[in-house]
């Protein structure tokens, strides 16, 4: 089963796809001056140290980034990334969840919401964020609630990660059911949804429950396999990330660097990557 912590997965195969998805989505919003607000409805702890028991009982880091950053002759957008994540593992080796990365890339202009129940990753949280100013508004409480409240916001500009662990099965239609108010309130965010693969009908059809919401808007949905998941399996095999109105160059960019994924991250013959548009 999952673990509702983001501290045991740190740095696995879904982070590298979800963050560098992230990375690149606010360095596009980054092009523009006008400010935008970031919302990320589950941030969990928001650093973790790849080396600590904790994360070592699981060791995903190895099979996930740590994989990247052996490769060689990287594309120039992966590059990109890990240059940007050397920064956290100058002293101790750190791995920065969606909150710090969106914490180095917004400008002083933008701001950012932090939502985690968790009591432990709350309370790690808000130290991670000790000092950083008013620019950064962090609420002990339930993200999908607080992610309505907020909506829409006063930039009229905001990225909106929707990130939960999925561990209690009413989270798919939870999800699925905050989209679509959320959607209702504030039409010209880009939502990214994270989902696991698991072989689970709830995992399997929330993307296409999302595509069939959403099939007059403009969406991306790209899924990222390590090995070949089976029904009689109990486990993640993948991830995938449904994106609502995404930046017009991220279907190409995926294009190009989902297939160097695959290759460095996958575990067999199995392994495997989608990418759906709602243009095509």
């Amino acid at each position: 089963m999952l673990s509702y912590r983001h501290g045991f997965h740190a740095g696995n195969h879904a982070d590298v796809l979800k963050h560098y998805v992230l990375f690149s989505v606010l360095n596009y919003y980054n092009e523009k001056d006008k400010p935008y607000w970031y919302i990320d409805t589950h941030s969990g702890a928001g650093l973790y140290d790849i080396n600590s028991e904790f994360s070592e009982k699981t060791g995903e880091y190895h099979e996930g980034i740590g994989l990247l950053q052996k490769e060689k002759n990287l594309p120039a957008e992966l590059f990109n990334f890990l240059e940007f994540l050397v920064q956290f593992q100058m002293d101790k080796k750190l791995y920065p969840g969606s909150p710090v990365i969106a914490q180095k890339l917004v400008r002083s202009v933008d701001r950012v919401k932090l939502f985690e129940l968790h009591p432990a990753d709350s309370e790690h949280l808000i130290n991670n964020f000790k000092g950083q100013g008013v620019k950064y508004q962090i609420q002990k409480s339930d993200g999908f609630q607080g992610l309505i409240s907020l909506l829409p916001p006063s930039t009229r500009r905001a990225v909106i990660l929707i990130d939960p662990p999925y561990e209690d099965k009413s989270d798919y239609k939870t999800v699925l059911n905050t989209l679509q108010e959320a959607h209702k309130r504030f039409a010209t965010g880009t939502y990214m949804i994270w989902y696991p693969l698991l072989p689970r009908d709830e995992s399997l059809n929330l993307p296409n429950k999302l595509g069939k919401a959403f099939k007059n808007g403009n969406f991306l949905n790209v899924t990222l396999s390590v090995y070949e998941g089976q029904h009689d399996e109990f486990g993640m095999y993948g991830s995938g990330l449904f994106i609502l109105n995404p930046p017009y160059t991220l279907e190409k960019e995926l294009e190009k660097l989902m297939p160097v994924l695959v290759k460095t991250l996958g575990q067999g013959e199995g392994a495997n990557y989608t990418l759906e548009s709602s243009a095509k």
